[in-house]
């Protein structure tokens, strides 16, 4: 039932000329031991956490003891100043909400990690809510997001400690970009490039979160994330291709996260984590928290 790569999940929905979905489907249900109609269950259970974070976050106080994140999904939920159109604002504002609902102890869906835990709630409540996309579909295109991951896992990593940033916050975009192009209608192979463009714009992105803390830069780079998960689609979607086969470039971050210096794997040693601002910071909270002053920390 498992399959190792893009190409052979293709190959096996077009065979039995079923979608990619199904193929995850019957994976599930045989991993599971479950019935369809439990794994249909239990989707709209994560689905209803999922969107409970992106609505908690703009609804409730989402700030830390840190004060690096101070709810920034509410304030692009309520900016009048537009570069891009007010919609698409709003899916970067359910991105981040959702990651701050996670940064703040709230319940979350890791998918497929907690440090990317906004971008698929953000991106399956935009296209429910400015898209019109039934949660029947929205279910399916979270069984092909678990297809994406999956080979991921295998081809390379979804842990930052393994493979930096590019591997959670990167596949998670993945994921999502897989979702928007089924749910909008397209095939199975604008679903892989839909993939293969998210990857090939997220290769190399390290992981390096200030003081340790999984708040900054990890709820911008959800929300910046879900961005680049729509812009592949889009790009999918009017049949543009990666050129590269989705499976080498897998292969590719699997090398690059191979390749990338530990300072840059969740450790905090390097990147926007050593930078004298960030030292700072980390100083102030480890060493005495009760010194953070938010007037210190810019807006």
């Amino acid at each position: 039932m498992r399959w190792e790569s893009f190409a052979a999940w293709g190959a096996t929905a077009a065979a039995r000329n079923i979608p990619l979905w199904q193929v995850v489907l019957e994976y599930e249900m045989h991993q599971k031991k479950r019935s369809a109609q439990e794994i249909w269950d239990r989707l709209a259970q994560v689905y209803a956490v999922m969107r409970d974070a992106v609505e908690s976050g703009l609804r409730e106080p989402r700030q830390t003891p840190s004060g690096l994140v101070r709810d920034t999904g509410k304030k692009l939920a309520w900016t009048t100043r537009h570069v891009i159109s007010p919609e698409f604002s709003l899916l970067i504002a359910y991105a981040t909400a959702a990651k701050e609902t996670n940064a703040c102890m709230g319940r979350v869906v890791a998918a497929p990690t907690a440090g990317a835990s906004g971008i698929l709630p953000g991106i399956y409540t935009f296209l429910e809510k400015h898209h019109g996309v039934p949660r029947s579909t929205i279910y399916e295109a979270m069984l092909i997001g678990a297809g994406v991951a999956l080979i991921i896992e295998q081809k390379a990593s979804i842990a930052g400690a393994v493979g930096g940033c590019q591997a959670e916050t990167g596949t998670a975009a993945a994921m999502g970009a897989a979702g928007i192009v089924h749910s909008l209608g397209g095939d199975a192979t604008q679903v892989f490039e839909a993939v293969a463009l998210t990857l090939m714009n997220m290769l190399g992105l390290i992981c390096d979160p200030v003081a340790g803390l999984v708040e900054l830069p990890c709820v911008k780079r959800n929300g910046s994330a879900a961005v680049i998960a729509a812009a592949a689609a889009q790009m999918a979607l009017a049949g543009d291709t990666a050129i590269i086969p989705v499976d080498e470039i897998v292969v590719a971050m699997g090398e690059v996260g191979a390749a990338m210096d530990s300072r840059f794997k969740e450790t905090a040693l390097g990147g926007l984590a050593a930078t004298p601002t960030a030292q700072a910071i980390a100083r102030r909270i480890w060493t005495d928290p009760s010194a953070i002053r938010r007037e210190d920390l810019p807006e």
